[in-house]
């Protein structure tokens, strides 16, 4: 949620010791470009007393770190840079970033080892640079988030490249959901194959159409499987609610109902 929403739900994100949280704002450019203070500063009031574990969603938006141009890739990680200075002032610990993996061919032969892969994860590697050694210096972790991935193995070679516990899988189950109408598994699938590489979750539905970010329960994703899958996991990894913020409560309620969450 934005920073401007954290007191309507102070409450309700202190229980059980703290809510995992995910802070929107670094997504904005006018928030990276401008004076992000005073949005700290009414975060950390808003927060006061939060135990919780908390990050932020970097920049994304016309962001492809694999970009073939060197230049490019040199504005990316200067904005990425940008976001963990705002990520360090809020005290948070993870920052999401997207996958370069944007889907174009069978799901099979796009980014494969065959087709380009190498040079794909080494020019992530050049973005990241200058950023991954920061983002450890202030003990932040980088989740790499699937968007149009329709195969979980080229991000997972590339998460797997940095050996690093600073790098980890992002699964955003709407995003897998939507791929497995084009040949991708099944968001449940997702989870075993990244298994204790998957250290993020953002929870929504959809119908298969449009990334709608709908509460859980509303699309057709089967959750008591993807639920059945992260229990079998030796590590926890965080579970953000990515819906409508008007419509977070009733998602909270739902799976709650579902006997998934509390």
């Amino acid at each position: 949620m934005p920073i401007e929403l954290l007191p309507a739900y102070r409450e309700w994100l202190l229980e059980h010791g703290g809510r995992d949280l995910e802070i929107q704002d670094a997504a904005r450019p006018e928030v990276l470009d401008g004076d992000w203070k005073p949005l700290v500063a009414l975060a950390k009031q808003a927060l006061e007393g939060y135990g919780g574990r908390m990050g932020l969603h970097g920049p994304y938006d016309g962001l492809w770190m694999a970009s073939f141009d060197p230049f490019v890739r040199r504005m990316i990680a200067e904005r990425y840079r940008r976001a963990l200075e705002l990520a360090a002032e809020l005290g948070a610990s993870h920052m999401v970033i997207h996958s370069p993996f944007l889907f174009f061919g069978h799901p099979q032969m796009a980014h494969a080892p065959s087709n380009g892969l190498e040079r794909e994860i080494e020019f992530a590697h050049d973005t990241l640079e200058t950023v991954l050694p920061l983002a450890r210096n202030l003990g932040l972790t980088l989740v790499i988030e699937n968007v149009r991935d329709t195969n979980p193995a080229p991000l997972l070679a590339l998460v797997r490249s940095f050996n690093s516990e600073h790098v980890r899988l992002s699964l955003d189950v709407g995003h897998a959901y939507l791929m497995q109408q084009v040949g991708g598994p099944s968001p449940d699938q997702w989870v075993q194959e990244a298994g204790e590489l998957l250290g993020h979750l953002h929870l929504q539905d959809n119908d298969g159409l449009l990334d709608r970010h709908w509460p859980p329960g509303e699309g057709r994703i089967h959750w008591r499987a993807l639920f059945q899958a992260l229990s079998r996991l030796g590590s926890q990894p965080r579970l953000i609610l990515e819906v409508r913020h008007e419509r977070l409560p009733e998602a909270a309620r739902w799976l709650v109902a579902q006997g998934l969450a509390r």
